[in-house]
């Protein structure tokens, strides 16, 4: 039986609350629930910045499940592309976790942020640009298995590194590179997610990086979170997609920016 005290309560509920967000964040965008969740376990419930990394990752596999079945129902996700980019990508989160622990955490929270952001100005040019988009969606292209293979890596290489599921990085890559719609971006992320986010949760737990009351407290909120965000998606249009998509990582990048540079200590 659990033995919890009034304080162990007190610290799961915000907790349990962050994952709520987390997942609907994550069905909305496709982008996993931990560009919401590190952030918010280091501001909001002051843990380390490495457990800060860590934590989510292992939280985020049912997350981008549920939401990757949601979308997949709806016709909103390239179910075999995004199995191929998270094996491609599991392999790579395994070495981007090791490099985590080698850098720090000071230098990968910054490297967070800084990507997140630029990220963010990239969808802001994707949402009031021209729509012409990159090549069209790769199912009969020639160097389809090389682009995804790649793509897959890269997307692993900073899953594991930042602690996040990649979708922030793979949602726009999807976008610009392979043509996809905005939605089915989102859809075929979270399928990929949901592979290589595995890898990195087991070699960031080996590494001590993985506080499991925090992890269970966010995966109470994330999976009713995670189905609610993707009806979000579902009736909103491509446009107000791409602007919310570059809102929340411009949220999430300054949030950091100003933990780690003490603006308010």
């Amino acid at each position: 039986m659990f033995d919890l005290s009034l304080v162990d309560i007190l610290r799961l509920l915000p907790a349990a609350a962050v994952g709520l967000a987390a997942g609907v964040l994550s069905g909305m965008f496709g982008v996993g629930g931990g560009l919401l969740t590190t952030p918010a376990l280091r501001l909001i419930l002051g843990a380390p910045a490495l457990i800060a990394v860590g934590t989510p990752l292992p939280v985020i596999v049912p997350t981008a499940i549920t939401g990757a079945i949601a979308y997949a129902r709806r016709g909103l996700a390239d179910v075999s592309a995004g199995i191929a980019l998270g094996l491609w990508g599991a392999l790579a989160a395994i070495g981007g976790a090791i490099l985590s622990d080698l850098a720090g955490g000071s230098i990968v929270m910054f490297s967070t942020a800084a990507l997140i952001l630029f990220m963010a100005v990239d969808m802001i040019r994707q949402a009031f640009g021209s729509q012409r988009l990159g090549p069209r969606p790769m199912e009969n292209h020639p160097r389809r298995a090389f682009a995804l293979a790649t793509v897959g890596i890269v997307t692993g290489l900073y899953s594991g590194f930042l602690g996040l599921g990649g979708g922030f990085v793979l949602v726009p890559l999807l976008v610009r590179w392979f043509g996809y719609p905005i939605k089915r971006a989102i859809g075929t992320s979270l399928v990929a997610i949901a592979v290589l986010a595995i890898p990195g949760s087991v070699t960031h737990f080996y590494l001590g990086h993985v506080d499991l009351g925090l992890a269970l407290s966010l995966i109470v909120g994330v999976i009713p979170g995670a189905l609610l965000g993707a009806k979000f998606t579902a009736v909103a249009g491509d446009r107000a997609v791409k602007i919310g998509f570059a809102g929340l990582l411009i949220f999430a990048g300054v949030a950091l920016l100003v933990s780690e540079l003490g603006v308010f200590a």
